[in-house]
């Protein structure tokens, strides 16, 4: 039982951390990590 709820909570987090880059390509981000993403120099 414990093995389910922690591959249940890792899913979670997993499909969070998807749906966070999915919005912010939209958003028209170039790369979601960069501190600089929003301004029109981010270079990497």
């Amino acid at each position: 039982m414990a093995n389910i709820i922690i591959v249940l909570i890792l899913l979670l987090i997993g499909g969070l951390a998807v749906s966070k880059i999915v919005s912010e390509k939209k958003k028209g981000a170039k790369c979601i990590g960069c501190p600089y993403s929003g301004k029109g120099s981010c270079s990497c």
